[in-house]
């Protein structure tokens, strides 16, 4: 079962926030840390219900593996004060091939 790459953002005066650098403008929070990683899990399985991506095919791509990401220097950006972390992909939904 895949897994996507998630990057957990703590402001002091906010709760736990959670986006996907594969999947850009999915994201989701939570006050605990646990709450915000169940949270990922079901909005991965949410937004792939209806995802389209730009060339009109549905489904998330295949997720990037960590060495991928570390040569984005978006990423590296993103998670500079981010908790990196691994959520399992729901198992009925599917990624793209």
């Amino acid at each position: 079962m895949p897994h996507y790459i998630a990057l957990i953002h703590k402001d002091s005066d906010s709760c736990y926030g959670v986006s996907f650098p594969d999947i850009p403008g999915v994201f989701t929070a939570g006050d605990t840390v646990d709450e915000a990683m169940q949270q990922a899990r079901e909005v991965l399985q949410f937004a792939a219900e209806d995802w389209i991506n730009p060339d009109g095919s549905t489904g998330f791509k295949a997720p990037s593996t960590i060495d991928e990401l570390r040569n984005n220097p978006e990423f590296l950006e993103d998670a500079k004060e981010a908790v990196v972390a691994f959520v399992e992909y729901p198992a009925r939904a599917h990624a793209a091939e």
